[in-house]
């Protein structure tokens, strides 16, 4: 893979505004592992998130899950082999405010293999905000190593990872309106994602 799409993957971004996320005590702050699901387009899925190894993003991610601000998104990106990203944009591709950055935690040991979720970001390595990505294979390109940083993983498909194949094969082209190259064809929507009860 050309290393101009790897960054042209993760370089959308969008307006720089403040955000309304939720509590820390909406977020089931003390269970390492919380489970959320995303219910899309073509099918649902269950990620298992890893705050053992990734605090900071995952607390991140669901403040995010929980205040609602991922429901009737987009995934605006689609690379056959690579990644399905989204988390950004309304449905009529309004980009949606972007919030604080977080730390970037890509040194924990988790890798970018098929069925984790990662947080998208720009050149600069603690860049990251709302926009996420499924890898669809495994892109050890992607992890950190001892010349670059890497790309935050905190957590992985446990239910019905099939469903990022047929994800991954959506016709896409470039969207003219966004000036944007692998956007879907037909809109794959982000229903909704739920941070589900936490297991006793």
């Amino acid at each position: 893979m050309k290393t101009w799409l790897l960054a042209a993957v993760f370089a959308f971004t969008s307006a720089i505004v403040p955000v309304a996320l939720a509590d820390d005590g909406d977020i089931q702050k003390t269970n390492l592992y919380p489970k959320v699901k995303f219910v899309t387009s073509m099918g649902e899925m269950v990620v298992e998130l890893n705050r053992w190894k990734a605090p900071l993003t995952v607390d991140h991610f669901l403040k995010h899950v929980v205040s609602g601000s991922y429901n009737d998104t987009l995934f605006h990106r689609v690379v056959a082999d690579f990644v399905v990203q989204g988390g950004g944009y309304e449905r009529d591709w309004t980009p949606l405010p972007e919030g604080d950055t977080v730390v970037n935690e890509a040194g924990n040991g988790l890798a970018n293999n098929f069925g984790t979720i990662a947080l998208a970001r720009v050149n600069d390595p603690h860049s990251a905000r709302r926009q996420f990505y499924f890898n669809v294979q495994d892109n050890d390109r992607l992890n950190p190593s001892a010349r670059r940083w890497g790309y935050a993983v905190f957590g992985q498909v446990i239910e019905n990872a099939e469903l990022l194949h047929e994800l991954a094969k959506v016709e896409t082209g470039f969207n003219d309106d966004l000036g944007f190259p692998d956007v879907p064809v037909e809109q794959l929507r982000l229903i909704s994602v739920e941070l589900l009860p936490e297991e006793k």
